[in-house]
């Protein structure tokens, strides 16, 4: 799930159930109180610890968190914290919010989808579809290992270096083509196949793949092939819209203040030019509940392609950088968590953070939005591992 070791998310877990609310900067510690029901199963998810997860909203790392928690085990519904800091409202649990990454989980399902209708060969090279546009230097990536970020292709460079540079160019067009002729000005990392690294390029050439092979936008095709097909009415791709539509709790993000200390500012209005397929989805937390169920069901991607999904590279393909095994499939990746395996896909953009995750026979399904106060620092969010923790138990040791 989040991009770093076993060790340290374990640790980051704890430390982040333990640490208790601090308070965000001119707020009380204690907001709105977590808004929650539960129902049905065998009784095995733990309520309270899902409560507690909750409580004190907002806080230091985020304003508001919206949680869904289905499947055979029960059900669990809460929300807590603020719409927003302004009017200290209660934060709607029917909001959207931007799911960054997650949107990987729904560009894979899509690309499968043309897989199996040899629109897409997972063998067959980007090149291959693209010469114009995928350099003699990456000749030999096929769409196979963009899926599951083996293809050795760099990140596209992008403006700034810090948080405040970020946001002086939150506004910035950058098209898809502009992000891939980037990165693929530079050395490869590694021969395709040898490694892996999670890296958003690899699902930018992806959904520029599917645009050449479809003749139509990518936004279209995921709309036409997995949005629409199950009902997720509130879940749209923004092409360039930098506000939400409807109904949203406000995001924020720590900034350096001038005189030393820091402040919020809300960041609900961000563009997402840089993000596109690799991560520019608007959702809902039901919609999210409703995709992976239809997900892991086969009612989105069907056959053995779905096994795709659930596959890793092979043993001998490490992590780029850290040398750990590989954990990253087609759109999803995979932990052990309270002794069992759950697969699924985090995400974040400034003042968002969420999660879909669930257990291979849905016996327990996780959704989680997190308004976090550094959607994209270093440090784990303890609001959205606390959650994790609540939902499925921690961690194995590595």
């Amino acid at each position: 799930m989040k991009n770093r070791t076993r060790a340290l998310l374990a640790s980051s877990l704890i430390l982040g159930v333990l640490a208790g609310p601090a308070a965000v900067p001119g707020h009380a510690a204690t907001g709105p109180a977590v808004a929650g029901a539960a129902r049905g199963g065998t009784g095995a998810v733990d309520t309270a610890a899902l409560s507690e997860a909750l409580a004190g909203l907002p806080r230091a790392d985020a304003t508001a968190a919206l949680v869904r928690v289905s499947g055979t085990d029960g059900t669990w519904r809460g929300s807590a914290g603020v719409h927003d800091l302004a009017s200290g409202r209660p934060a709607d649990p029917g909001a959207r919010f931007r799911v960054g990454s997650v949107t990987k989980v729904f560009t894979a399902a899509t690309a499968l989808q043309l897989v199996g209708e040899r629109k897409l060969s997972l063998d067959r090279t980007a090149r291959s579809y693209l010469p114009a546009l995928v350099p003699a230097a990456y000749a030999r990536v096929t769409v196979g290992q963009l899926l599951n970020h083996t293809s050795g292709i760099p990140a596209a460079d992008m403006p700034g270096e810090t948080v405040e540079e970020w946001y002086a160019h939150r506004f910035d067009p950058r098209t898809p083509q502009e992000m891939l002729a980037s990165a693929t000005a530079k050395e490869p990392e590694f021969a395709p196949g040898r490694s892996q690294h999670y890296l958003n390029i690899n699902y930018t050439l992806l959904g520029l793949l599917m645009e050449k092979v479809t003749g139509d936008s990518y936004a279209h095709q995921v709309s036409a092939r997995v949005l629409r097909p199950l009902g997720l009415d509130s879940t749209y791709l923004p092409e360039g819209e930098a506000r939400i539509r409807g109904p949203y709790n406000h995001g924020y993000q720590v900034f350096p203040a001038a005189d030393g200390t820091t402040e919020l500012r809300d960041v609900s209005v961000w563009g997402t030019a840089d993000a596109w397929a690799a991560g520019d989805l608007v959702s809902t937390a039901a919609d999210l509940e409703r995709f992976i169920r239809a997900l892991f069901q086969g009612d989105v991607v069907r056959g053995p392609l779905l096994e795709e999904m659930f596959t890793l590279p092979d043993a001998s393909v490490r992590m780029y950088g850290s040398g750990d095994p590989a954990r990253f499939s087609a759109g999803l990746s995979v932990m052990t968590l309270g002794g069992r395996q759950v697969w699924g896909k985090t995400g974040g953009r400034y003042g968002y953070n969420s999660a879909i995750a669930a257990t291979r026979d849905l016996s327990r399904t996780l959704v989680y939005s997190v308004n976090s106060t550094d959607a994209k620092g270093e440090a784990a969010n303890s609001t959205a591992l606390g959650i994790v923790v609540a939902a499925y138990g921690a961690p194995s040791a590595p």
